[in-house]
């Protein structure tokens, strides 16, 4: 399998959290000093701003660090996950519009990966996928709420018409698809109903290999044109 990674995306957003991080235990720090100093309520607003701007700050610097520097990385997972894959199959990790990108016999596909822990569950009532439990720091501070997985992935859908057609390939010709991949191994996975279809990074080669048998995908052509496109 090749990869196609954009490492200067990665290293830049890297630096950019590390650097949003130390900015927020400055101003938070700074926020701390002026509430011991000020016994008569003088700086009351530059205290609070403080704190908010500084809270602000923190949640930025971890979620950037979070996704782009602490290791293994979402795209480091996919990529681990998918080794052995024959040439047939090239992997692009930040380097078209869509984040992490399949192209191969299996299809086109756009992989979301979540990492969130708990049990998750496709709720049929509310059509979307649920976190229950999981660590509620993270959650709370690091930004590992799922979100709204159906919704991201029909998002992803159109976003992925829009760059085959950007780059010259229509849609129609090819059997594009959206894939949830779960990598925490302590998660509990409960997906029956779920409009898209899921994987856990274990079984993720095995997925895609049991799809290249059913659609005999030629991806040479989309392959070129991305390609193309990214040079």
């Amino acid at each position: 399998m090749k990869i196609v990674s954009n490492d200067k995306l990665i290293k830049r957003n890297n630096r950019l959290g590390q650097i949003t991080s130390i900015a927020s235990l400055v101003v938070l720090a700074v926020g701390m000093i002026y509430s011991f100093k000020d016994t008569e309520g003088k700086y009351l607003t530059l205290t609070f701003a403080s704190f908010i701007v500084g809270l602000i700050l923190f949640q930025v610097g971890n979620f950037f660090l979070n996704k782009w520097g602490k290791s293994p990385r979402p795209d480091e997972k996919i990529s681990q996950s998918l080794k052995g894959l024959d040439d047939k199959y090239t992997l692009y990790h930040y380097s078209t519009d869509i984040s992490h990108l399949l192209v191969g016999p299996a299809g086109v596909i756009a992989i979301l990966p979540y990492s969130q822990g708990g049990k998750l569950y496709y709720d049929v009532k509310r059509k979307d996928w649920r976190q229950h439990g999981g660590n509620f720091l993270l959650k709370a501070f690091a930004q590992e709420g799922l979100g709204r997985p159906i919704s991201e992935a029909e998002y992803t859908k159109g976003l992925m018409e829009k760059y085959l057609s950007k780059i010259g390939i229509s849609p129609e010709r090819v059997d594009d698809s959206v894939l949830f991949v779960f990598s925490n191994d302590k998660a509990t996975i409960e997906g029956e109903g779920s409009p898209i279809p899921y994987v856990t990074t274990e079984k993720l080669k095995d997925y895609i290999r049991k799809q290249a048998k059913e659609i005999n995908f030629d991806p040479d052509t989309v392959i070129a044109a991305i390609q193309k496109k990214i040079k």
